[in-house]
């Protein structure tokens, strides 16, 4: 697969050692099965377009602009230039202003990454020498950055012969999760968490990319193969009646690993 086009260039910056980079979204979803909308009467596509909300005709692209709401049907229309003017400095250069340890940005403030690499030859060595500093201390910069017209928080962990940025929600996006564990009861069976313990190391594997594999996706492509065919679509399996379960759906925990317990060491004296 070819190398995606950056998504965006600037500066990468600490103290007064400056490179060109560039950005590329660590992630695609480009590979997904992605549908139009038709009209199933010609099977030709449907468009959208902006319509204007009083008049009912349709808006030019040269015509769109922002507009922030001051009041009930009034707006203050603000332009590209407009926006333009009041663009920071982290438009174009992520200037590294603090340092963390190594992994302790808690997972739930990882937002989106991004793979950052030099954009010049020139700027090699600097980046090199940014990329070694923190990974000889063992540390990940924080900065910020405007994406989409927005200043976000950013991350920066050296990886491999490269740095990857994460961006960061913002702290009022981020639930606390005292607000849902503290109820949860902490009483646990001694003979139950040994029982399971054993059927962890069982199923301990090494992490895979096959792990978290898309079988929708896999059979969409099946579908859209037997329609290329012109083959008659597929009949949906009819679905299985529920399994009648008791009443007060009480599970005996207990009976329940014992049962995969046995299970695991007859399925391990049998390989």
């Amino acid at each position: 697969m070819a190398p995606r086009r950056p998504y965006w260039k600037g500066y990468l910056k600490l103290s007064l050692v400056t490179c060109p980079v560039a950005m590329t979204p660590a992630t695609s979803d480009s590979e997904k099965v992605r549908f139009h909308t038709l009209n199933k009467e010609t099977g030709n596509r449907v468009v959208s377009q902006y319509i204007d909300s009083v008049t009912g005709k349709p808006v030019k692209d040269e015509h769109e602009a922002k507009g922030y709401e001051r009041g009930e049907s009034d707006y203050v229309i603000l332009t590209d230039d407009d926006l333009e003017a009041v663009e920071l400095e982290t438009v174009r250069t992520i200037d590294i202003e603090k340092f963390i340890p190594r992994g302790s940005v808690e997972w739930v403030y990882l937002e989106k990454p991004f793979y950052v690499t030099t954009n010049d030859k020139i700027g090699d060595e600097a980046f090199a020498v940014i990329r070694k500093a923190m990974e000889a201390e063992d540390v990940v910069g924080i900065s910020k950055l405007v994406l989409g017209r927005r200043e976000r928080a950013v991350v920066l962990e050296p990886r491999g012969e490269g740095i990857v940025l994460w961006t960061l929600r913002f702290g009022d996006e981020v639930r606390p999760e005292t607000e849902y564990f503290t109820e949860i009861d902490k009483k646990s069976d001694p003979n139950g968490v040994t029982a399971l313990e054993k059927v962890i190391k069982k199923r301990l594997k090494d992490w895979s990319p096959v792990m978290v594999s898309d079988p929708i996706q896999k059979s969409l492509l099946k579908l859209i193969a037997q329609k290329k065919k012109a083959k008659k679509p597929a009949k949906r399996a009819p679905k299985s009646k529920a399994r009648e379960t008791d009443k007060s759906n009480v599970i005996d925990i207990m009976d329940a690993l014992k049962k995969s317990v046995a299970k695991e060491l007859k399925s391990r004296k049998a390989s």
